[in-house]
């Protein structure tokens, strides 16, 4: 069976809570999510906004290639006609081919949220429904509450199906609103209404018992042929069906034809690119696109992993455009160690390699027990690697450095450093402000290697994070520094520890100078949203 996979990130998904879609946000969006053959595109409420508008008029201007995209909108209000409310002209003046009506089916809303008649509101999704199919759009109709509706009275849900089946409506989809259906009542009351309803039926399903998903893929398997959901799962509330996850289970465990299915090796960018476009952190837990989706990390898991990809991963990574990492840190073990050697590249040098996998191992175990933690520092780990080798020379060493803080009258607290750093048999010494010791301190170290590395031009850093390990030392105690750094085409993460917060940053920042002085090849593609055209 073919499914239609459609999309309301750019509606219901931007209804999250402090999440903020600006018009060019939206058509970057729809680029990439036709791109990767998302059949129908639902762009916003015109009756709700000018954002939304203005977004309908630039959207004709995009050159998209499968997706056709659709205005959503609410039936006309009691007591009005269709041809004289203003939610109705709206969605006529979004000029789209598609238009989503949504329409309460349940009695409790219409009793107490409408304060209308049952029969009224049938009249209204009948009225409203039959002016937009009367002007050529083809009409889908969102059944709001259709679940609770059904449960608390399955002849009028129903019967809002059979209205705006007769009106004109192309597809009915059942909506889990507020989200609380179980998987198998989803089952149960799709099988009752496909024997009544001859329409193709879709599902719109909520998370907030956690079901969105699993609802979803139980309407599929119950006969639903439209699927609905938002990138990520962001939405109202707890968030709705997420397509990041639905997409990969329909198509490569049961089997479903999409037309999305040949580009799901884009998925996990694509998850990635939208997070920055929405200024939402991605969750590394996140089910096939998160970057901790194939991380493995305990030394028996990695040991078998090693021998059989299948021992550990549901899937082939690659097949959703992520890939597997290998952990290192204090419960890992020999096999761990030897799969990052291999995956950077590297030699372990002239010494045994057994026995050198066990010093290297030795090594993180002892610095993680100081408090230095390795998961998410991989390119402190790799230099760990290169310098266990007899034959790696630093590019450069920091032999004497000092920082000053003073306050001014006038500007408030200054800080100042100076340095001296050796590269190979010259040693430069530099001074330089900051608006922090840690700043003023990277803008010293730089004004030394750039002439040496102008490479280091480009490297920014992109994140810093502090964590106090030991609260209970108070003043005294221990922090870990996290950096992350960019040239503009990868990014590395870095770590440092100590008891002096300074000490640490420049631990994190020596190991950030000098995973890019040496060139490395094997960090990962940067995502940055500027990368996302709309063209």
């Amino acid at each position: 069976m073919k499914l239609l996979v459609y999309d309301t990130t750019l509606r219901d998904g931007a209804q999250q809570e402090g999440l903020s879609l600006s018009v060019d946000d939206k058509l970057k969006i729809t680029m990439l999510l036709d791109r990767l053959g998302v059949d129908l595109i639902e762009g916003g409420w015109p009756g709700s906004n000018p954002k939304d508008v203005l977004f309908f008029k630039r959207v004709k201007t995009l050159p998209l290639k499968h997706a056709r995209i659709s205005a959503f909108g609410s039936t006309r209000r009691a007591g009005q006609t269709a041809e004289d409310d203003l939610n109705v002209a709206a969605l006529l003046q979004a000029d789209t081919p598609v238009v989503t009506l949504f329409g309460k089916a349940w009695r409790l809303h219409v009793d107490r949220v409408l304060k209308t008649t049952a029969w009224e509101n049938l009249r209204m999704i009948s009225s409203t429904v039959s002016a937009l199919f009367g002007v050529g759009r083809e009409v889908i109709f969102d059944a709001e509450h259709f679940f609770d509706g059904y449960k608390d009275d399955p002849s009028y849900a129903i019967e809002t199906l059979f209205t705006a089946a007769d009106a004109g409506a192309s597809s009915l989809v059942l909506c889990d609103t507020n989200g609380g259906t179980m998987p198998w009542e989803i089952e149960s009351i799709i099988a009752s209404v496909r024997k009544q309803i001859e329409l193709p039926l879709g599902i719109h399903a909520h998370n907030d018992a956690g079901l969105a998903v699993a609802n979803s893929l139980a309407a599929v398997q119950a006969g639903v042929s439209q699927i609905q959901g938002t990138v990520n799962g962001y939405g109202e509330r707890c968030g709705n069906a997420d397509l990041c996850s639905i997409l990969p289970t329909l198509a490569l465990k049961l089997g479903y034809d999409l037309a999305a299915s040949p580009r799901l090796s884009d998925l996990t960018r694509l998850s990635e690119q939208v997070s920055e476009l929405v200024n939402c952190r991605p969750n590394p837990q996140h089910p096939y696109v998160g970057e901790s989706a194939f991380a493995h990390k305990g030394g028996m898991h990695v040991d078998a992993l090693l021998k059989c990809e299948e021992s550990y991963q549901h899937v082939d990574p690659a097949r959703v455009g992520n890939r597997r990492r290998v952990v290192i840190s204090e419960l890992s073990g020999k096999a761990n160690m030897a799969a990052k050697v291999r995956e950077f590249g590297l030699s372990l040098g002239e010494s045994p390699k057994e026995e050198q996998t066990k010093q290297l191992l030795a090594r993180i175990k002892d610095l993680e027990h100081q408090g230095f933690q390795f998961e998410g520092a991989e390119a402190s780990v790799e230099l760990l690697i290169r310098r266990s080798d007899s034959a790696y020379t630093p590019p450069f060493e920091l032999t004497d450095f000092h920082v000053l803080v003073r306050g001014h009258p006038e500007h408030g607290m200054l800080s100042e450093a100076a340095v001296k750093v050796a590269v190979r048999d010259e040693v430069f010494h530099t001074a330089a402000d900051g608006n922090g010791p840690v700043n003023a301190l990277d803008a010293a170290v730089r004004k030394a290697l750039v002439p040496s590395f102008p490479c280091l031009k480009r490297v920014r850093l992109v994140d810093y994070k502090v964590r106090i390990l030991d609260g209970d030392a108070g003043t005294a105690a221990k922090t870990r520094v996290l950096i992350t750094s960019s040239d503009g085409h990868k990014t590395w993460s870095t770590v440092g520890c100590g008891t002096n917060v300074i000490e640490a940053s420049w631990l994190a920042l020596a190991d950030a100078f000098e995973y890019a002085a040496i060139g490395v090849p094997s960090a990962a593609p940067e995502t940055v949203a500027s990368h996302v055209e709309v063209s």
